[in-house]
Formats: structure tokens, C-alpha cells, sequence
């Protein structure tokens, strides 16, 4: 297991915390804390694997494409028909280890695969009324509600040369819309940069 003294944020070289944004910013950028992340695969089919998951976690598993499910501490993103990410903000270095833990010892024999994954990603949160066009410069998928859903709503896809998961988690009508983008943590400063770049046409970043 990493030292926690030895963790930082990806983009800790670049000193954002005093660099924050003003909150009626047309565009706001943020790197939201290491995450807690897990990789989770099994059977969409076998009700034995979902009530398993649910009773792990208390919160059931999105079995429909690209949509997710989210409480107060856990958010679930639908990757494909078998596989889901699972990710927590702001919690200890030992949360990982004992997120996984908890679902490895309720599913047991089932046929299943949960893989530990903070380690390799970062999450950069954008948010703001112009959020959306700053992600349209670099990405095909179409954000508006009638096509993407809207909040509660992901989709892997790629920004610019960046291969990214996009969740969004409200609407513009809720103080939105604001999206958090993960990304491979080799990937944090260049995706960083360019939402900078993409954003100072509407003086944001």
C-alpha cells in the first residue's frame, strides 16, 4: 500500500489552490481530490451478483448504458454491460483497500473481478454555465440534455487526444451544469491545460 504521506494530487506542481475560480465564473475548473476508485465487473444478469453489490455498498449498481447512480458518498458509473466504476472523494488512502475489501468478502464464489484503480486516475470538475461548450471544443458526444440525459448521465469518450469517462452530476437548471472528467493520471497536466486554453474565451480557468 502508498505511504499517505507520499500521495498528492496529480496536478499539485501547479499550485490550484490559490488559483481558484470565482463562483459566478462563466467556466470554473477544479481537481477534486485523489479519488477512490474501483473497477468492478460481473454478470448485469445474475441477480445473485447485483443483490451481493447492493447490500456491500447500499446502493444498487446502474444496469442501463451510460447512466449512474450516486449517494451522499459513492458515485457508480455504468462502463459497459458488465463493468462499473465505482469512485468516492475525500477520504482516507485506506478507503480504497477497504472499499474493495467489502465487496471481494460479499461476493465471494461469485463470478465477479474488482480491481483497486485510484491509483492510476485523477478527476477534474468543471462546472459553470459555459462548461459544456469548453468540453465541445475536443469531445464528439453531444451534451445537450435531449441527447446526452442530463445529470445522472455518463459516457466514456475522448477530449481532445485524451481518453476520458465524462459524468455529469447536475443541470443548468439545478446551478449547472457541472461534469467531473476522469482521466489517466499521465494525462492530468495536458487535459488541465487544455480546459484552460479551451476556457479563456470564456474567461474562465
Amino acid at each position: 500500500m502508498i505511504e499517505t504521506y507520499l500521495r498528492q494530487n496529480a496536478l499539485a506542481h501547479l499550485g490550484l489552490e490559490g488559483r481558484e475560480p470565482s463562483s459566478d465564473a462563466a467556466v470554473r475548473l477544479h481537481e477534486k481530490s485523489l479519488p477512490t476508485a474501483v473497477n468492478l465487473r460481473g454478470e448485469k444478469d445474475d441477480p445473485t451478483f447485483l443483490e451481493a453489490v447492493n447490500g456491500a455498498l447500499g446502493l444498487g449498481l446502474p444496469v442501463e448504458p451510460n447512466t449512474a447512480a450516486q449517494n451522499e458518498t459513492l458515485a457508480i458509473l455504468w462502463l459497459g454491460p458488465n463493468e462499473w466504476l465505482l469512485v468516492r472523494h475525500d477520504v482516507s488512502p485506506e478507503a480504497e483497500a477497504q472499499l474493495s475489501a467489502s465487496l471481494r468478502d460479499a461476493l465471494g464464489d461469485i463470478h465477479s473481478a474488482v480491481t483497486e484503480v485510484g491509483e492510476s486516475l485523477v478527476c477534474i470538475h468543471i462546472s459553470g454555465p459555459r462548461a459544456a461548450d469548453v468540453i465541445a471544443k475536443g469531445c464528439p458526444l453531444d451534451l445537450h440534455p435531449s441527447a446526452f440525459g442530463g445529470a445522472g448521465h455518463c459516457a466514456q469518450s475522448h477530449l481532445s487526444k485524451t481518453a476520458i469517462t465524462l459524468h455529469q452530476l447536475s443541470n443548468e437548471d439545478e446551478g449547472g451544469p457541472d461534469y467531473d472528467l476522469y482521466t489517466r493520471r499521465s494525462f492530468a497536466d495536458y487535459l488541465w491545460r487544455w480546459l484552460s486554453d479551451a476556457a479563456r474565451e470564456y474567461s474562465g480557468g
